[in-house]
């Protein structure tokens, strides 16, 4: 591809603790200027440590600037101010070539030798942190039938912790409500001229905005004095969609135990070795946690609760979740479901649709199902496991329409209790309210 500019620079930041807002400020050589802006709107911790909140935003700065770069890929990535280490070179480069995977395929662009950190004089070498006296846990809290359970079984077990959100949605007041924890929400601002770029043509696509959000949660919880920043990613995020020009195209790519392990070694060696970054959900299916929410806290989400990323579109004001009954995550989800609730329930929950005898999503189960065609991008289970949820629907006798749909059957334990990056006091939580 040709591009117009030749370097990407990370200008610099700043922050304002009296307005509690967050500036971050990137180029197109000199020519085009972005600031994106970060509003921290909730009480600060009065001990929170100034230098230690400095090294997230670094990190936070350079992950957003991910949103900005795409728009003309050029050839360098350079700092004006900020110098970074090897090992920071190393985590940002793996996370914008594998983040944009995405991005790279459906934009038909060669991903190999795109990102180029560039050294900005001496590289810097890691730097003793010191220890923080950190309590409690933050939960991200999105709406979803991932969340929901994680923090439910949190609750259930006696967690001290707070929730959540990155955007601001009357929706996720609701739910966080019922959920009965403090809750905060953290303003995210784009820069104004990138929809303006976008509609001119500028390159538009998928980011890793799970890698952003990890990120945001870290400054949230020092400065609220928080110890850990859970998030409810399960093992799904593990399978690739596709291969494109050899590299492994996923979606779900800062979703993956891969990046949270990668993400976790950046928190404890830039940030702080008090802080802890994991999902709590890890080491389960998602039909396992579609069956816990199912038969455990459906009763008190079921009119409010949604897994499709419809409710996360700008110009939604509703103060109620939705679904759209036609995504991916959409089809996925009623198939996740279909096992355990009664088929009237599953149809009243999406509007009235009985999403398997939909012809507008034979092929979206047939991509789900790996029959044909390519996994399809988004937040949806395993082929295996959606074939697993599809045989055990039909069990139920309740969809007959589920059995034209032929395929290999799956070798799949939907209830194993797989591999997590935890610490060993919260997998133990988790077990515990499992074995009940």
């Amino acid at each position: 591809m040709n591009t117009p500019f030749k370097t990407f620079y990370f200008d610099g930041y700043s922050f304002n603790p009296e307005t509690k807002t967050l500036l971050l400020r990137y180029f197109l050589d000199d020519s085009v200027e972005f600031t994106e802006t970060f509003i921290f709107d909730f009480a600060f911790s009065p001990s929170y440590n100034a230098t230690i909140l400095d090294n997230a935003f670094q990190g936070l700065f350079i992950a957003a600037g991910i949103s900005y770069f795409k728009t003309h890929i050029p050839r360098e990535i350079r700092f004006r101010t900020n110098q970074i280490s090897a090992a920071q070179k190393k985590f940002f480069e793996k996370l914008y070539l594998f983040g944009l995977g995405e991005f790279f395929y459906r934009n038909d662009i060669d991903p190999n030798g795109k990102i180029n950190f560039m050294p900005s004089g001496d590289m810097m070498t890691p730097f003793l942190l010191p220890a923080l006296d950190l309590k409690g846990s933050l939960v991200s809290l999105s709406g979803g039938k991932d969340s929901l359970v994680a923090g439910e079984i949190l609750k259930s077990q006696g967690v001290d912790f707070e929730t959540w959100t990155l955007g601001e949605y009357p929706f996720i007041v609701g739910i966080a409500s019922k959920m009965g924890k403090t809750h905060s929400a953290v303003k995210r601002i784009l820069s104004p001229n990138l929809a303006q770029l976008n509609g001119a043509g500028a390159l538009n696509g998928h980011i890793p905005i799970s890698s952003i959000i990890a990120f945001v949660g870290v400054c949230a919880a020092i400065l609220k004095g928080k110890k850990n920043v859970i998030v409810a990613e399960g093992t799904s995020s593990r399978e690739q969609n596709t291969v494109f020009k050899g590299i492994p195209i996923n979606h779900q790519y800062s979703k993956t135990l891969a990046f949270e392990k990668d993400f976790q070694k950046y928190v404890h060696s830039f940030i702080s070795p008090s802080i802890d970054y994991f999902s709590f959900v890890r080491p389960l299916s998602e039909l396992r946690i579609a069956e816990m929410l199912c038969t455990r806290f459906f009763e008190d989400y079921k009119d409010n609760f949604s897994s499709c990323n419809d409710n996360f579109r700008i110009t939604n004001k509703s103060e109620k979740m939705s679904w759209c009954g036609k995504c991916p995550k959409c089809a996925s989800t009623f198939a996740l479901f279909s096992p355990f609730l009664p088929r009237e329930q599953l149809i009243h929950l999406f509007g009235g649709k009985n999403l398997f005898a939909d012809p507008k999503l034979v092929t979206t189960y047939r991509e789900l199902l790996g029959i044909s065609g390519v996994k399809p991008f988004g937040c949806v289970g395993e082929i295996m496991e959606i074939r697993t949820a599809i045989l055990l629907a039909r069990e139920t006798k309740n969809y007959p329409e589920l059995n034209d749909m032929t395929f290999e059957k799956p070798d799949f334990d939907w209830r194993e209790f797989g591999e997590h990056s935890m610490p060993e006091h919260f997998a133990g939580i988790l077990k515990l309210f499992l074995n009940k």
